[in-house]
């Protein structure tokens, strides 16, 4: 069963930093490539990151470009979120997906594997 599972989340305050993770479980990320998406209350959901299976390639939104870094240890089967200096308009669900492919669209749609989520709140 293909299952992935972040875990990071919390309370920080404004201009603090965490780290998410996105560990899989029943499968391999090898060859998936693995977007990072985040919902606020009464907002659609949107793409903040996503990195190709290899690691070789990453795409951020704009709104996060300089501050989030994503990255990927397959040997550990793990996808890494470094998010820095956050604002308060960072606050949300965050949830990592995974498709099988290389390349790493920021399309929630192409992603047929989801996490729980996790909850990122950054007070000001």
């Amino acid at each position: 069963q293909l299952q992935l599972v972040e875990s990071g989340g919390g309370l920080v305050q404004s201009g603090g930093s965490l780290r998410l993770s996105c560990a899989a479980s029943g499968f391999t990320l090898d060859y998936y490539a693995i977007g990072w998406f985040r919902q606020a209350p009464g907002k659609e959901r949107e793409g903040v990151s996503c990195i190709s299976s290899s690691g070789g390639s990453t795409n951020y939104a704009d709104s996060v470009k300089g501050r989030f870094t994503i990255s990927r240890d397959n040997a550990k089967n793990t996808v890494y979120l470094q998010m820095n200096s956050l604002k308060s308009e960072d606050t949300a669900v965050y949830y990592c997906a995974a498709q099988y492919r290389s390349s790493c669209p920021i399309r929630g749609g192409l992603y047929p594997y989801w996490g729980q989520g996790t909850q990122v709140t950054v007070s000001s």
